[in-house]
């Protein structure tokens, strides 16, 4: 990679996988929730193709008791979720940063194929290289079923809206 270029011989700069996906580490806590929210939103859009674009190419994850190796497993594994997990609705909120490492709760609200609804709640560890993708994700999930009249994501599917309360204005 001395030349420039990456082993496959196309040059850095063009390739997909080595884009700048700013904000950039080390973080601050500015730009460690815009980070946050911004995963938030990709994660919201329910598509697998956006999302697996934030990982490096050898991403490392865990993920309840699945660990994808890889963004096209991050991928697939993503397409699985999401048609088990319907009417999904996320927020994520900062927890703390150091460096290229963020760590993140969150909670999610989605129902299953009989219509049964779970609030999800979890945390996240995430550390980036120095372009900004995420290169580990370790998550630690925890799924509460819920009467529907419990749920408290009614927002649109798609991101939350600006103004909308976050888990700690929520009581989550």
């Amino acid at each position: 990679m001395m030349d420039g270029k990456a082993p496959s011989g196309a040059p850095l700069a063009c390739r997909p996988d080595m884009e700048p996906k700013p904000p950039l580490p080390p973080f601050t806590p500015e730009s460690a929730a815009q980070k946050v929210r911004m995963a938030e939103n990709a994660w919201n859009s329910r598509d697998p193709d956006r999302v697996a674009q934030v990982y490096t190419e050898d991403t490392q994850w865990r993920n309840r008791a699945e660990f994808p190796v890889g963004r096209e497993a991050v991928r697939q594994f993503l397409r699985r979720k999401w048609d088990r997990e319907l009417d999904y609705r996320l927020i994520k909120e900062l927890w703390a940063c150091a460096g290229a490492r963020i760590a993140v709760r969150f909670a999610y609200e989605w129902h299953d194929d009989s219509g049964q609804w779970f609030r999800s709640y979890g945390n996240e560890n995430w550390e980036f290289n120095a372009l900004g993708l995420m290169h580990r994700r370790f998550a630690s999930i925890n799924d509460l079923p819920i009467r529907p009249d419990d749920r408290r994501f009614h927002w649109p599917l798609g991101a939350r809206p600006e103004g909308h309360p976050g888990l700690s204005e929520l009581g989550l």
